[in-house]
């Protein structure tokens, strides 16, 4: 029975493992949240300037935003208090001012949640949130998608908030390696440091509440607003 219980831990967590990921076909391939800019700008040139960029980017904009959003929904997932995940829809959408990473957003939503949908049938606050997205009163987040399917998994507080890490991780570092170029082997190095920058985030994230959702620093924004007018582009934002 303890051996049967142990196996379907792990595959509960191997599915959700598998949307973490980087070929997991939702569409994050096609963004960079800004970091393009820096590397068009030359303010990103190779590995160490990327690990840099990469290091604030978790420090603050996945700190305060997706991070912050995977424990808020999970929380209000453990009480039932679906009401609460919309209203943090609301605030993290109207909180993102690059048009291009609000879209970029809506859009892996979007496709996250029919992926997930085609392959696992009726999970039900999944349910509900794709007929709010589509009478447009949400507007769609792949934190808030993902949150739903890892509480549906019985995955934990902090299972979830890791593994949503890693999975922005680990395709950003691909990312990485096609733009600037990195070398496979660089990337994974940074990779490697940014999952322990998430176990020292972890602990700091979870005394936060929904006040902070949505802070961000200027210089990403900027960066990812200014994407929107650059001239020669790999990704869409």
């Amino acid at each position: 029975m303890e051996n049967k219980h142990k196996l379907q831990t792990l595959l509960d967590h191997l599915e959700v493992f598998q949307i973490c990921d980087s070929t997991f076909p939702i569409g994050t391939f096609n963004h960079s949240f800004g970091m393009e800019n820096y590397l068009h700008d030359r303010r990103i040139k190779k590995a160490p300037e990327f690990q840099t960029w990469f290091e604030n980017y978790f420090k603050s904009q996945f700190k305060y935003g997706e991070g912050l959003l995977t424990v808020l929904c999970w929380r209000a997932l453990e009480k039932d208090e679906l009401e609460k995940l919309w209203e943090y829809d609301d605030i993290i959408t109207n909180s993102t001012l690059a048009l291009e990473t609000r879209n970029g957003q809506k859009l892996i939503a979007k496709q996250m949640l029919a992926l997930i949908k085609r392959m696992y049938g009726t999970i039900k606050p999944l349910d509900t949130y794709e007929a709010r997205i589509k009478d447009g009163e949400s507007a769609g987040s792949p934190a808030i998608v993902f949150t739903i399917f890892a509480k549906h998994q019985k995955l934990s507080l902090m299972d979830t908030f890791m593994m949503y890490g890693y999975s922005i991780g680990s395709t950003m570092v691909q990312n990485a390696v096609r733009a600037i170029p990195l070398g496979q082997r660089d990337g994974q190095v940074v990779l490697h440091d940014v999952i322990a920058l998430l176990g020292d985030l972890y602990p700091v994230v979870k005394k936060l509440d929904e006040a902070y959702l949505g802070a961000n620093v200027p210089g990403l924004e900027l960066a990812q607003i200014k994407h929107e007018t650059q001239g020669s582009r790999l990704f869409m934002s």
